[in-house]
């Protein structure tokens, strides 16, 4: 088990930034790819991006430009810088991590964290 907490989220206005991070706790962190997803209320859950056990990222076409992940293998932490916020990013934001490959899939996902609300007011 690889318990993942969130923690950043917050209400911000459009063209503002927030950075979420999210914590493990047990296995071995650098072992896994790490990705975010986010789910709209009455969406379905989708991919924002992912990095891999080197450093290398996929993004969403939809956040390209505006989020950057990143991780701190030390920390056991993996952070979404957001920039450039719109309203249409208002969403819960889960962290994901993956045994396999970096994946865009939710499936490829193994352990998922409760999720942290980001709402972004116009």
């Amino acid at each position: 088990q690889v318990p993942l907490v969130e923690s950043g989220g917050g209400l911000v206005q459009a063209g503002g930034s927030l950075r979420l991070s999210c914590a493990a706790s047990g296995g071995t962190f650098s072992s896994y790819a790490m990705g975010w997803f986010r789910q709209a209320p009455g969406k379905e859950r989708e991919f924002v991006t992912g990095i891999n056990r080197s450093g290398g990222t996929i993004y969403a076409d939809s956040v390209a430009g505006r989020f950057t992940i990143s991780r701190d293998n030390a920390k056991k932490t993996v952070y979404l810088q957001m920039n450039s916020l719109k309203p249409e990013d208002t969403a819960v934001y889960y962290c994901a991590a993956a045994r396999g490959g970096l994946s865009a899939t939710m499936t490829s996902y193994d352990y998922w964290g409760q999720g942290t609300q980001v709402t972004v007011s116009s």
